[in-house]
């Protein structure tokens, strides 16, 4: 099972403030849901809870929340403990791709073990709290980018990079 960690990241690293999305950017969001569907998603409690209502959980997911909460209840959703609890219950259910799709501690958390990044560069850098780690390049790989210009439904530039790890 391949291990995809999906992100949008500013050029100063900020990926979330006050447990909120810095932009708003509808091809990265169609790209995040063009990925993700099908397949489990693996999010910690705050990022989950970051999601409005209406779209939680995530439709056509099986969706996965890391708390270390007791008796965190998330309707429609699968709650366990930690991330290797997490990647044993989407191994469980046959998944061939898991992919993380934040916050910045189950990011943190998950960089060494996953096998591929999925990278919004957002061409613009954001006062935050939540930020996304440094890539060490020595271990990843660019392998994919397609450059996005601003528009009139895109505030920012933007590139979707993907990204391979090089060390397995």
């Amino acid at each position: 099972m391949r291990i995809i960690q999906i992100v949008a990241v500013a050029e100063n690293g900020a990926i979330g403030k006050d447990n909120r999305l810095l932009w708003r950017l509808p091809n990265d969001m169609k790209f995040f849901k063009d990925h993700t569907t099908g397949h489990c998603v693996v999010t910690g409690r705050r990022n989950y809870e970051s999601i409005p209502d209406k779209f939680r959980p995530l439709p056509d997911r099986t969706n996965i929340v890391v708390t270390r909460q007791e008796n965190y209840s998330a309707p429609g959703a699968i709650v366990v403990r930690t991330i290797d609890d997490a990647i044993a219950e989407a191994k469980n259910r046959g998944e061939d791709k898991l992919y993380i799709i934040g916050g910045g501690e189950i990011y943190k958390q998950t960089l060494d073990k996953s096998d591929e990044i999925l990278y919004t560069k957002v061409h613009h850098s954001f006062e935050a709290d939540t930020f996304f780690p440094a890539l060490d390049m020595n271990v990843w790989k660019e392998e994919w980018r397609e450059e996005h210009k601003q528009d009139e439904k895109h505030g920012f530039d933007y590139t979707f990079i993907r990204y391979a790890r090089q060390d397995q």
